[in-house]
Formats: structure tokens, C-alpha cells, sequence
């Protein structure tokens, strides 16, 4: 492939994804239309092989997944995944992603979990394994010979005794569907057995992504298409008191101006004329509640009403801190976050009387679905989200909200309405990551030991991911008329049931006891967990690692701090309060790897008040619970003179699980 695909080109491989697969899944959704089966209101079902394989007439395999790629590397390892357990070539393995009309609903692609997800049971692994065993069974009856003399190998089942006696995947399945479910009991592939999976196989779409071929949601065009823009509230809390419509009068190729409630957005035939529109259209908007106090942020988050939590609770700290021969407080703070997104975010949508299909980089397919089918009063199964990539995220950018703001301008004229935000917008009113503030105390015994740890922040929150049933969580939904998630005051009335560490705020030192089971890593007993969360101005949502980022660092720095104090090397002081052998261990690799100088911190470098210093630091911990063993080792190098900082090594250890692409 070369140069720029033009429109006809593309529209092309868009029509063939959905005709050749449109009428399969309009079967599919008659032959089940007793109900949902069991993944909210999909009418894929994903007890099906069918739902997750398709093996060709030619041979070749087409895999379905939930899970869509947005720079991390999924999609060839999601290749990867096939091609080993169904042993088939990787060339040979097509992949469809994020598609409800056809792919699995598998919910968000988040949290670091697409690929221990398809690891899983009823997902993408098992349904390939799934397909082997069945393939083997056909493979038998054609051969007549019995499935335990056969292997498969390379797209084709073979005698182990008699490499003649062979029959390929295309033969014995003929293009028909392979109408059987999903085993359980179908054997997976030992990682001592792996062909494909633990390879170092280059991205298969690096090519395209560097040479600028790549298609993007942004390159989407629809026969008809219209051009989209919306003009979002002036300040956070804003709602229209009205709406000028005259302003534009006499303004080139404006179609329509789109108001429901605050949502105010403008259709046009072309693109700047759009621009141009929203920018010369009149709005006057009631005051909303403003922005906080930006002095005083942080201890405005301090004074405000509170949601409280406590994750865990010794009940005995206040008790351990004033029997400790030393208490060290330390406190951080962290801001709000935007994503960034180099390219602003984009969706195409075409409703069409009671269907409507919409083009999107969302994270959330079929969570996106639900919010579209809402917001347009039309059933679930009648709206159609396909993925398709944008701008990389990982969290909540504009790629949601600029989904909806698509499908309801498309929705007032009839046409398919493109919308791209200005780069204003997308940095105003995108998901931002949380700010923070932590207060953290820590009691010592006599020999400098951590008795006892107490934890306490506070996190501004507003909306979030959509979801299934909250378009409101993002600015077009709550512009439009729904609630966003929001912080109800609460008073924390005792521990969790049990140690759920999902965001980090408890450090990996303490034991994590409550409900009757220590789930932490660490051997500090005294312990207490306490969050609040408050209300904030600005929608909030996860940003890559959401709250672990911001916690870690509290912990890891107050360790090293603590460390520095009592004259402790830091990662001798870390390994004494941990008891997790995985972390212990990790950390203890990238300690060798980064040729590690057991001493304390700070180094006799750090004496010289002029030129270049040099100094390290280190951090270790249990990603989300149990969800990754991950050490770091970093040299740093501070200019005394011009106060330049800079990271000159990063020596990174970790202990994931089996690895798919290393």
C-alpha cells in the first residue's frame, strides 16, 4: 500500500468490514432474540465460538475481541494469542476489534487488563483452544483416525506417525460456521510450549504508523457527510440561558444550530464553515460556580465535603503514634492532569431514522453504545459503535464525549455529521486526571523501624467513564441533560470487608489486615487507610495508572525520606518492611542490574554546591493489588548552577506473569 488511500478507497474496506459481516451478525441477533446472554445487552454471545473464531474456506482465521488497540501493543498480541492456540501461522489471523455489531462485549479496554483478560476463561484464548480441539475432532472423523494420533500444526491437522495423512482448516470447515460453544475444559498451551506468544514480534502496524498510512478515526468520510462543531460552557457549572440563532444569518453553508438544554452545537457543509459558525454564534450562558480558590487549592480540597472511605483500619494508630520514639510527616500534593492528546478527538456518526452508526476511538464500545442508544431514545441493539483508533489516551479524552456530540448533531439533521474538537475544548472540558493531596504520618521505634503508617488524602471527583447508563459523566451527556456521577458526603463508618488495593492508596509496606485477611505486601501492623473524596469543577477520570500514580509517589517518597533519616540504604530500608517474596524479589533485580551501591541517601555528591551532581533513587510496587511486581532504579543528574534536572539511566525490573511480546 502507498500514498494517501482516497475516500472511495476507504469507504471500500469500511462497506466490505460491514457487509461481509453485517449479514452474519443480523442472523445472529434473529436466531437470539429471546434475550440478552449474559454480557449486559449484547446480542453477540460470547458462550459461542462463533462469536470469538471464524475459520475461512481459505484457511485463513478471523478472530472477534472486546479489547481494541490504543497504542499499547494489543493488537498484535491479541494476533499472537490466536495464531498460538488455534497453531495457526500469524499472517494467516485476521482481527476484528470493538465492533458491537460483531465482537464480544468486553466492556472497557482498561486498567491494564485487555491481555489478562483474553488470558481468562470464556475469552479469546479459550476460544481458540476451543477451536483447536473442535478442528482435531473434525479432523478425526475425516481421517479416521482417533484425536489423540492427531496435532495441529500450521493451519492443518496431522497424523503424528504419518505426516501425509493431513487435512487444512479450510477444508474441513468449508466456510460454515463452527456452531459450538465455548469448553471450559479445552487444554491451553503451557508457556513451555508457546511457538508465538513470547516472541519479539514486530507490531503489524508500525509500518503504516510511521509512514503516515495508518487510517485514523480523523480520516473516516461517509458518502453525504456533514461537518460538525459545538460551542461548550464558558466556565465549569455554566448552563445557556439562550441562544442567538441571527447571528448567523447570512453565514455560508450553515445547516442547522442544534440546542437540547446546554448542548448547543452548529452543522455545516463544510468544515471551516462550521469553525466559523461557532464562532460567531451568540450564546449567553448563566454563571456556573466557577473555578476554586488557586492560592489555596489544596487546602480547599481539605475544607470540602466529603465522601469518606476507610480502605483499612487497625484501629490503633493514634495509640502506635504517640508511643513511637519518632513520627516523620510528609505531605504531597499533586494537580490536575490533562491528557493531551496530540491529535483532537474525532468521531464520525450516520443516524438514520431509528438506526444509527457511529464511527469512535472510544475505550468503551458497547458501554458507548448504551450511551448514544440514551441519549437518542433508540433500543441498544439499533445503535452501532465501531472502533476506530484515535489518539492515544489512556484514560478519558475527548474521545467519548465528541461520540456523543456526533451522534446527536447527525440526529437533528438526518446525515452523517463529522466533528473534530478545537484543540480549546478538548483541554477544557476532557476527563481530567485527579489532583491529589496526601498527608501521610509514619511512627519509628528505637531502631528506626516503621510501626506504624497513616494515610490520608483527598481527591476532587466529577463524572468518569460513561459507562453503561451515565452519559452524563462526560460534558456532552451532562450539557444534554444527565447527571454526572458527584460526590455525596459520607461519613466512613468502619474498614472495607476486605483489602481492595485497586488504587494504591495503601502503601505496599503495611499487612492490609481487615475482614479477618491480610492482603497487603508489608509487615507494618499499625495501619489506617482514609480517603475523601470531594466535589471538584472539572469532570475527572482515569489518566494512565488513575490515583495509583499520584499514591506511589507519596509512598516512595516518604520511604525514601524516612530512609535518608534513620541513615538506612533505601532499598535495604524497603526490603525490611516488605514480606511479598515477588516484590522482594524484583526489587532486589533491579537493584543487581542497576549495579546498586548499598549505602545511604543522600550521596557525598550531593555536597558540591556547583557543576553537575549526580545522584539514584528507587520505587517498587504491587500494581493494583496483584496485577504487577514492578522495581525501578533511576540516575539522576542535577546542574547546580542552572538547576537542570535529568534522568540519565532507568533500570526497570518486573514480574507480570508470562510475557506476550517481550
Amino acid at each position: 500500500m502507498s500514498g494517501t488511500p482516497s475516500r472511495r478507497v476507504f469507504l471500500k474496506r469500511s462497506g466490505a468490514l460491514i457487509v461481509s459481516f453485517g449479514s452474519s451478525a443480523l442472523v445472529e441477533r434473529l436466531a437470539l432474540a429471546q434475550g440478552p446472554f449474559g454480557t449486559r445487552m449484547s446480542h453477540v454471545d460470547p458462550r459461542q465460538l462463533d462469536s470469538w473464531v471464524a475459520v475461512n474456506a481459505d484457511g485463513s482465521v478471523t478472530a472477534r475481541t472486546g479489547k481494541c488497540e490504543l497504542g499499547q501493543g494489543i493488537y498484535t498480541a491479541q494476533l499472537q494469542l490466536i495464531a498460538e492456540e488455534l497453531s495457526v501461522p500469524l499472517a494467516r489471523v485476521k482481527l476484528i476489534e470493538c465492533d458491537t455489531d460483531v465482537t464480544p462485549d468486553q466492556g472497557t479496554t482498561s486498567g491494564s487488563q485487555s491481555t489478562p483478560t483474553n488470558f481468562n476463561q470464556r475469552n479469546l484464548a479459550q476460544a481458540a483452544a476451543t477451536a483447536r480441539e473442535h478442528l482435531i475432532g473434525l479432523a478425526s472423523q475425516r481421517l479416521g483416525l482417533p484425536a489423540s494420533e492427531l496435532e495441529a500444526v500450521d493451519g492443518v491437522v496431522r497424523s503424528k506417525a504419518d505426516d501425509a495423512k493431513r487435512v487444512g482448516y479450510g477444508e474441513l470447515v468449508a466456510g460454515r460456521r463452527l456452531n459450538v460453544p465455548l469448553s471450559a475444559t479445552a487444554r491451553r498451551k503451557a508457556p513451555g510450549e508457546w511457538t508465538v506468544l513470547g516472541k519479539p514480534v514486530p507490531r503489524v502496524d508500525l509500518a503504516e504508523l510511521a509512514t503516515g498510512q495508518f487510517e485514523f478515526v480523523h480520516n473516516v468520510r461517509v458518502p453525504g457527510m456533514l461537518h460538525g462543531r459545538v460551542v461548550r460552557p464558558q466556565e465549569p457549572g455554566a448552563t445557556v440561558a439562550a441562544v442567538d440563532e441571527s447571528s448567523l444569518r447570512g453565514l455560508q453553508g450553515v445547516v442547522k444550530v442544534v440546542v437540547r438544554r446546554s448542548f448547543v452545537g452548529v452543522v455545516a457543509e463544510k468544515p471551516w464553515q462550521a469553525v466559523r459558525a461557532v464562532g460567531q454564534l451568540r450564546v449567553t450562558w448563566a454563571k456556573g460556580a466557577g473555578l476554586p480558590p488557586q492560592d489555596d487549592f489544596y487546602n480547599h480540597l481539605r475544607r470540602q465535603p466529603a465522601r469518606d472511605a476507610l480502605l483499612v483500619d487497625s484501629r490503633d494508630v493514634d495509640d502506635t503514634l504517640a508511643r513511637a520514639a519518632q513520627v516523620v510527616k510528609a505531605t504531597y500534593v499533586h494537580p490536575y492532569q490533562m491528557h493531551g492528546s496530540v491529535g483532537t478527538s474525532c468521531a464520525v456518526a450516520d443516524v438514520s431514522g431509528d438506526k444509527a452508526t457511529v464511527w469512535s476511538a472510544t475505550q468503551s464500545a458497547y458501554p458507548t453504545r448504551s450511551g448514544i442508544a440514551l441519549l437518542l431514545g433508540l433500543p441498544a441493539d439499533n445503535v452501532r459503535v465501531v472502533f476506530v483508533r484515535g489518539s492515544g489516551c489512556y484514560g478519558i479524552n475527548g474521545a467519548d464525549t465528541v461520540s456523543y456530540d456526533a451522534a446527536l448533531l447527525s440526529h437533528a439533521v438526518g446525515r452523517p455529521v463529522r466533528v473534530q474538537l478545537n484543540r480549546q475544548d478538548e483541554m477544557a472540558w476532557e476527563n481530567y486526571g485527579s489532583a491529589y493531596v496526601i498527608d501521610q504520618r509514619v511512627g519509628l521505634d528505637g531502631t528506626g523501624r516503621i510501626t506504624t503508617w497513616d494515610y490520608e488524602a483527598w481527591s476532587p471527583t466529577l463524572g468518569g467513564r460513561p459507562g453503561y447508563d451515565r452519559p452524563g459523566n462526560v460534558v456532552t451527556g451532562w450539557t444534554a441533560g444527565y447527571e454526572p456521577l458527584s460526590v455525596t458526603p459520607a461519613r466512613a463508618t468502619g474498614s472495607a470487608r476486605s483489602f481492595n488495593n485497586g488504587s494504591n492508596a495503601a502503601p505496599s509496606y503495611v499487612t492490609g489486615c481487615t475482614g479477618g485477611a491480610c492482603g497487603g505486601a508489608g509487615t507494618v501492623r499499625s495501619e489506617r487507610v482514609l480517603t475523601h473524596a470531594v466535589p471538584s469543577p472539572f469532570f475527572t477520570g482515569p489518566l494512565r495508572s488513575p490515583s495509583r500514580l499520584q499514591n506511589t509517589f507519596a509512598h516512595e517518597c516518604l520511604m525514601d525520606e524516612v530512609a535518608a533519616l534513620v541513615k538506612a540504604d533505601p532499598i535495604a530500608y524497603r526490603l525490611r518492611h516488605l514480606k511479598d517474596q515477588r516484590l522482594m524479589e524484583v526489587l532486589r533485580a533491579a537493584a543487581k542490574a542497576a549495579g546498586w551501591e548499598a549505602r545511604p541517601s543522600p550521596g557525598p555528591d550531593s555536597r558540591r554546591r556547583a557543576g553537575v551532581v549526580r545522584g539514584r533513587g528507587c520505587a517498587c510496587v504491587i500494581y493494583e493489588g496483584d496485577n504487577g511486581h514492578v522495581a525501578i532504579v533511576a540516575e539522576v543528574e542535577v546542574n547546580r548552577t542552572s538547576g537542570r534536572i535529568g534522568a540519565k539511566r532507568l533500570i526497570v525490573a518486573q514480574d507480570c506473569g508470562p510475557i506476550s511480546n517481550p
